[in-house]
């Protein structure tokens, strides 16, 4: 065993004995903080000061993370367990990184965690907003996401165009009520085309003798999600689309996780613009 091993598995171990004699709770106002995936990112970003950050992971600048210029000289470290305790936080913030098993292994080990969760509508966006900026330690934070959150809804609300919108990726996939692409598109004032409740094929033979009035269009101004093999997208009917239809196209950023930044999107559904 190397002599790096060494110190880190005494380390671990260390960790989860002290673990076994305290109750673990959360610091009001943690000091250490570590983020483990690019969605956690944009909630430490967004609601703690950068003195307060220890780590973001490695995708906190990359082009599908939101907050990625603010991510800007903060330190990144990869969310496995070795890495992450030798920095000693005081709070891991994750949704996915380091794997299904992460939180109850860093709570063991006398972490607390913060769980970001995924929100199946715009309402349990906020909530959990709130939530996360508490257990961050910065609440009236969160309370200033939301209230304009709701600011920007109240622009929209009153907006009801009668268009109809088909969300569609170059997979060929779109999805129906109970998903928050369906919600988004309902808060831009738009009727979502598609009425089957979650995700499908997109509906060829109704696309072939009736088109949506907005393409929702997600990834196609990347190589992001691309497949190689064939899917409905590669279908004449579904490429006429992309210039039959008025085409909004949907950054990565605004849709890739469940947080504030989706209002870009309902904005710009609604022909507002991101703001």
């Amino acid at each position: 065993m190397s002599r790096l091993i060494i110190p880190i598995l005494a380390l671990l171990l260390s960790a989860c004995g002290q673990a076994g004699k305290n109750v673990l709770t959360k610091p009001e106002r943690p000091a250490r903080i570590v983020s483990l995936d690019y969605c956690a990112d944009q909630y430490v970003l967004k609601l703690v000061d950068r003195e307060r950050i220890l780590a973001l992971s490695p995708d906190a600048g990359r082009e599908f993370s939101y907050m990625r210029n603010t991510a800007d000289g903060i330190a990144t470290v990869r969310p496995n367990a070795e890495n992450v305790l030798i920095l000693k936080p005081d709070l891991v913030v994750r949704s996915y990184g380091g794997g299904p098993n992460a939180a109850a292994f860093f709570e063991k080990a006398g972490v607390p965690v913060v769980e970001v969760g995924w929100t199946p509508d715009i309402p349990s966006v906020m909530k959990n907003t709130q939530r996360i900026a508490n257990e961050l330690g910065e609440p009236e934070r969160g309370a200033v996401v939301n209230t304009e959150m709701q600011h920007r809804l109240a622009r929209l609300r009153k907006r009801e165009t009668g268009q109809t919108a088909l969300y569609m990726t170059p997979a060929g996939v779109t999805t129906g009520p109970g998903s928050l692409i369906h919600e988004m598109i309902v808060a831009a004032g738009l009727t979502n085309m598609e009425t089957e409740h979650g995700w499908r094929s997109i509906p060829l033979e109704t696309l072939a003798y009736e088109k949506p009035d907005v393409v929702a269009a997600a990834f196609f101004g990347s190589r992001t999600n691309h497949p190689d093999a064939w899917s409905p997208m590669k279908h004449p009917v579904a490429k006429a689309q992309l210039t039959q239809s008025e085409v909004v196209s949907l950054e990565g950023a605004w849709t890739s996780c469940s947080g504030w930044f989706l209002m870009d999107a309902v904005e710009a559904l609604a022909g507002k613009g991101g703001q």
